[in-house]
């Protein structure tokens, strides 16, 4: 019988410890499989983050670095810096890069440092507990707003994608979700163009993926996905915000 669907041989065979319905398991693969048909896993080098992702030097075949809490940019462009020829990708959530690490990312981007930025946004802090995050959407309920986020308060969501494609430096900027199957397609030709123009040595890019975090929102996993389209996906519009 001819196999059609396999693990991908950038993944590792180790279990993920994501939470059930949690669709950074996805977004790993998508990684991998990017990487695969690229055929730079030889050269590829990932910093992970502190977060929900902060294990993901299990599940990538390549060398990681492990970064301080924000500081996934700066260690991504002191390895691109010295290893040009390397593909460096960040692997990033909200509560990392859009709040201690906003600095970071921002930096990186105006520099134009030639790495790949793979930003998983669910709206809210996963590994730590259910705080509200720079990305938590107006009413949302997080363990730090129990009402839900107030604008006089909290001040409004972050759109991380639209500030960042400002700036000069960044070669591409995409937002794009795994709510379904079409999406999760288009989610990773977005991804493997993030990488080929590292490739071709472009500049810096950025690929935000709207994704769900059904235990701290309090959902099941299908409701999570219904909740990602119908509530993030208004505050944060797919699309292509920069490209040259």
């Amino acid at each position: 019988m001819a196999v059609v669907f396999e693990r991908p041989k950038f993944l590792t065979e180790k279990p993920l410890h994501y939470c059930p319905g949690c669709t950074h398991g996805i977004i790993h693969r998508l990684v991998a499989e990017a990487i695969d048909e690229l055929g730079c896993g030889d050269k590829a080098i990932g910093v992970a983050p502190v977060g929900c992702a902060v294990f993901a030097y299990n599940y990538f075949e390549c060398d990681m670095y492990e970064a301080a809490h924000g500081r996934a940019p700066a260690v991504a462009t002191g390895v691109k810096r010295c290893l040009p020829d390397k593909v460096v990708f960040t692997y990033q959530g909200d509560g990392d890069l859009a709040s201690i690490g906003a600095a970071e990312i921002v930096h990186a981007a105006a520099r134009g440092e030639k790495i790949t930025v793979i930003f998983v946004n669910n709206a809210i802090y996963g590994m730590t507990g259910g705080q509200m995050a720079p990305t938590t959407l107006i009413g949302q309920k997080a363990t730090t707003a129990p009402l839900g986020r107030d604008v006089e308060r909290n001040g409004n969501p972050i759109r991380m994608s639209e500030m960042l494609a400002t700036l000069d430096g960044p070669a591409l900027i995409q937002r794009v979700s795994v709510h379904d199957v079409k999406h999760i397609m288009e989610a990773k030709a977005a991804i493997k163009k993030a990488f080929q123009c590292q490739i071709d040595k472009k500049g810096f890019s950025m690929i935000e993926v709207l994704s769900t975090c059904p235990t701290n929102w309090g959902m099941t996993p299908v409701e999570a996905l219904k909740w990602l389209q119908e509530n993030m996906i208004p505050q944060y519009p797919l699309g292509v915000f920069k490209e040259v």
